[in-house]
């Protein structure tokens, strides 16, 4: 069987409008998978106030898909996601985030994980951000390799840490430096 053709993504912020599009793409890997520790898909509703929160501060894209155009079909078509959100709340880890992407179960390992880390990356650099960190819960081979991909580096495993399907699961921990670290003992600049 012959892959499909590629179709050229373009990559944009998110808005509200994109819950609904962003909230059906992640349902199965709530329902269907242990990629998501989540137990309940959320709504659309709950969906765009996670969008508006990771903009305040961090950043959420989305990646779309051409429509059919002047054809008459409908317009583009969000195909995956990518966020980042605090790392913790406490203050000296405010130059940390943690960053996910989510890709329509039929694109992973299509590169389109690639494209949307690089834009969010560059987004969260120029916010001041220092210090990437990203969940894997295992086994996850595709994310492992797309993380290692991207300049991650493994950097623990938390043992049984959920429970989700009726198993314990664990999760890896990946950690990507992002920018330059300033002169030693200087504070870095607030991240904005």
């Amino acid at each position: 069987m012959s892959s499909p053709t590629p179709v050229a993504l373009s990559v944009r912020d998110a808005t509200a409008a994109d819950a609904a599009a962003c909230a059906a793409l992640y349902a199965p890997y709530v329902r269907g998978t242990t990629i998501s520790f989540e137990e309940e898909a959320p709504d659309a509703a709950e969906v765009a106030r996670r969008i508006a929160r990771a903009q305040e501060r961090h950043a959420w894209i989305v990646a779309e898909e051409p429509g059919a155009g002047d054809s008459g079909g409908d317009g583009p078509r969000v195909v995956a996601y990518a966020y980042a959100g605090p790392f913790s709340g406490r203050a000296a880890y405010r130059w940390s985030c943690e960053v996910s992407v989510y890709a329509e179960l039929g694109r992973r390992r299509s590169g389109v994980g690639r494209l949307l880390y690089g834009e969010l990356f560059a987004r969260l650099g120029r916010r001041g951000y220092r210090s990437l960190f990203a969940g894997v819960a295992e086994p996850n081979a595709a994310s492992a390799g797309l993380h290692a991909a991207m300049g991650f580096e493994r950097v623990g495993t938390y043992r049984r840490v959920g429970f989700k399907h009726g198993a314990w699961r664990d999760v890896t921990w990946w950690q990507r430096a992002l920018g330059e670290d300033g002169p030693a003992g200087e504070p870095p600049a607030e991240p904005r």
